[in-house]
């Protein structure tokens, strides 16, 4: 069963504008069906001989009908400069859909930037409107432009559901599947990512999957935290009583980056009326949750029994759905920290500069407010544009608007 993906409205813009678009994402977020369902003609380039074939004769890969499809490109970078040349002499949009997993394995081979002619298109896991399990009645483009009324009792989520919803994750193969399978899809899923015994890609083959899983486990033990590189290093040599220099965590990190798992957010830096200093960390996060709790063998129960590890997850799997949204509407998800302790969770940022702000929270009543008082104190701080909404993301509760103008909306009420 093949369900609706956000990305297509955006990636037949980037066809129908451009000559070539590359499709990038993680492992098993369905690159690959959604470019199929536009295709006329495809290969793909994930055996060592269809490699080695490609690699010898690149003109050959891109030959056929048009649009054409060549899943895992990046094995061979010297397409790049191939297709290039191809769309330079046979111009025209949607001639290829490229899919990719990871970076290229040597980015010195990619001699042009294909400005002009090449675009790139992320593709994540699917948010919870994807999968059908937010009713969409709040959408985060809609509240950039209008005011809105919004009021729904929301009776039927419940912490039981979030929890299965974050070990679960947003992969097609998982979501499609019963209940009773689902989350062990999801674990089959993350025990195959680091097999890279026999990979082309020397970057990956030279990693050793147990120091790849030490540090990731780190990771998701300070995510949705500001925690420095130096901490994550120094919690992977006293959890693991092994020694580890600052190169190979950086080493490690950056794969991490390039097969799409981890998606750090970065800090957002407005003009202030005070003079307090804004962080500069990033915040830590997962491209998708699940990809964290099967990292340190975490179960929703044990999501349950832990509220505040609950909280950190939910706040991951909400900034992973609020990054599909505003890609949609060409926004960026950043976050905020400053010298005085006033944090926003997540700033939703435009390219014609408007804004908005964004705390997620588990819900209840404390919360809801703590978050509320946050955001109107961000706001006054603020100099210049005020922000086009501010939010309370919940995880459970009802969807209303408060007299102060603050917008409370659980996660699954929510679309782009």
């Amino acid at each position: 069963m093949y369900l609706d993906r956000s990305v297509e409205k955006k990636l037949e813009k980037k066809i129908a504008s451009s000559s070539v678009v590359v499709v990038v994402g993680p492992k098993f977020c369905g690159k690959t069906t959604t470019a199929l369902r536009y295709a006329k003609s495809s290969t793909r380039l994930n055996t060592s001989t269809a490699i080695q074939i490609a690699s010898m004769n690149p003109s050959a890969v891109i030959a056929g009908e048009k649009l054409r499809v060549i899943d895992e490109w990046q094995t061979v970078p010297e397409l790049w400069d191939e297709l290039r040349e191809y769309v330079d002499n046979n111009p025209g949009f949607g001639q290829f859909l490229l899919t990719g997993s990871s970076t290229p394995e040597d980015k010195s081979k990619i001699f042009h930037s294909g400005a002009g002619r090449i675009v790139k298109l992320m593709m994540r896991s699917m948010s919870l409107y994807e999968s059908n399990e937010s009713k969409g009645i709040v959408s985060l483009g809609e509240l950039f432009n209008n005011d809105i009324t919004i009021y729904d009792l929301n009776k039927e989520q419940t912490l039981e559901n979030i929890a299965y919803l974050i070990c679960r994750g947003g992969w097609p193969m998982a979501v499609t599947a019963p209940n009773e399978v689902a989350l062990e899809v999801t674990k089959n899923y993350y025990s195959g990512l680091f097999n890279f015994e026999y990979s082309d890609n020397e970057k990956f083959r030279n990693k050793k999957p147990d120091v790849m899983k030490m540090v990731l486990r780190s990771y998701a033990r300070n995510i949705s935290t500001e925690a420095s590189i130096q901490t994550i290093r120094n919690d992977v040599i006293e959890k693991n009583n092994r020694t580890m220099d600052t190169k190979t965590i950086d080493d490690y990190i950056s794969a991490l980056e390039d097969l799409f798992i981890i998606e750090d957010i970065d800090a957002w830096c407005p003009k202030l009326r005070s003079k307090t200093t804004v962080r500069s960390t990033p915040t830590r996060h997962f491209v998708d949750t699940s990809i964290a709790t099967a990292a340190l063998g975490i179960s929703p129960a044990d999501l349950l029994n832990d509220l505040e590890s609950l909280g950190l997850f939910f706040e991951d799997m909400a900034v992973r759905d609020l990054k599909i949204y505003s890609d949609l509407i060409d926004g960026e998800v950043k976050h905020y920290r400053d010298s005085s302790g006033l944090e926003c969770d997540a700033v939703i940022h435009l390219e014609n500069g408007k804004w908005g702000a964004i705390e997620i929270k588990l819900g209840g009543e404390k919360l809801i407010e703590d978050g509320a008082k946050n955001l109107l104190k961000l706001q006054s701080n603020v100099v210049g544009t005020k922000p086009k909404f501010l939010m309370v993301l919940t995880a459970v509760g009802s969807a209303y608007r408060r007299e102060d103008g603050v917008y409370v909306v659980p996660l699954n009420c929510l679309k782009g």
